[in-house]
């Protein structure tokens, strides 16, 4: 089980009431997280469980292939180190708190500099040699269901307890292409969240037509540049106007897949890693109720 950590830090933070700890410290964020994993992991019982990280929520590298991906978000920028997105300052500082719990528990967490937690995610999903259940509410990671590799996704938009299990035949359901397409259809509808502008004029219908036609992008830009391939002449014109954006999205979207990631560690506790760590930080944050249904979940038989 493969946890978009900060996906589900952010629903917790907006989906759970105000509360604080003893301190005046807000926790709501914290209480949330380890509440949906403590269902997740009594729902499912996984053997492997990785909080997947955000070490560069905006690397530059995407953001030098198209400047525009993610901009919306960011309240500042810095030069030596990954830029400063728009969080409010009541999950910001349950932040910290959440590694500092993870940890105590043993709960394993993995980032990879200049990465997103979506391609540590891609990395470890791909040749996982067992099934693999992907835990988030971003429509990207669609891109790495794969029904003969066992890979799902957990979709977790309309909540943990009310979550989806994506398929290909949810995705087909859905968008009318198969999750191996995802990738690209995302690249021509555009993404406003991400900063993605999309092939102009091209939505979902036409997106979704289009793969179905032409199999991926690169059957659709060689079709768009062959006067014999059948393609109407209004969309023709617009992957054409839009060659600029088609030659450097498909590397933004695609989540990376062989990123160089220590995978010797990924077993689930069955107890806290430590315990008086633990106890000192419930105590100092009043998440006494949070922490012994994670623990007792952790026990599993």
């Amino acid at each position: 089980m493969l946890l978009d950590t900060a996906s589900m830090y952010f629903r917790a933070f907006f989906g759970v009431p105000d509360i604080a700890g003893p301190d005046g410290t807000p926790v709501n964020a914290v209480r949330g997280l380890l509440d949906f994993v403590s269902r997740l992991v009594t729902d499912y019982q996984p053997t492997h469980l990785v909080c997947c990280w955000d070490d560069d929520w905006r690397p530059q590298w995407r953001v030098d292939l198209l400047p525009t991906y993610k901009a919306h978000r960011v309240v500042e920028e810095v030069e030596t180190a990954p830029d400063v997105e728009e969080v409010p300052d009541p999950l910001g500082v349950q932040v910290p708190i959440i590694q500092q719990v993870l940890a105590a528990f043993g709960i394993t967490v993995i980032g990879a500099p200049g990465y997103e937690a979506d391609d540590v995610i891609g990395t470890l999903a791909t040749g996982a040699g067992m099934p693999v259940d992907v835990v988030t509410g971003d429509r990207d990671l669609f891109q790495l269901v794969d029904d003969d590799a066992e890979v799902r996704v957990l979709y977790i938009a309309r909540g943990v307890g009310r979550h989806e299990r994506v398929d290909d035949a949810w995705v087909v359901a859905k968008y009318d292409v198969h999750a191996r397409q995802y990738a690209d259809f995302a690249t021509l509808r555009g993404d406003a969240s991400d900063g993605l502008p999309g092939v102009s004029g091209v939505g979902d219908k036409t997106a979704a037509s289009l793969l179905g036609r032409h199999g991926d992008l690169a059957g659709i830009v060689a079709a768009a540049h062959d006067p014999d391939s059948g393609m109407a002449a209004g969309p023709r014109r617009k992957v054409k106007d839009a060659a600029d954006y088609l030659a450097v999205a498909p590397r933004v979207v695609a989540v990376a897949r062989e990123l160089d990631l220590d995978r010797s560690h990924l077993d689930l506790p069955t107890s806290p890693a430590d315990p008086d760590r633990l106890a000192a930080l419930s105590e100092q944050y009043g998440l006494d109720s949070p922490v012994a249904r994670l623990t007792a979940a952790l026990a599993r038989d």
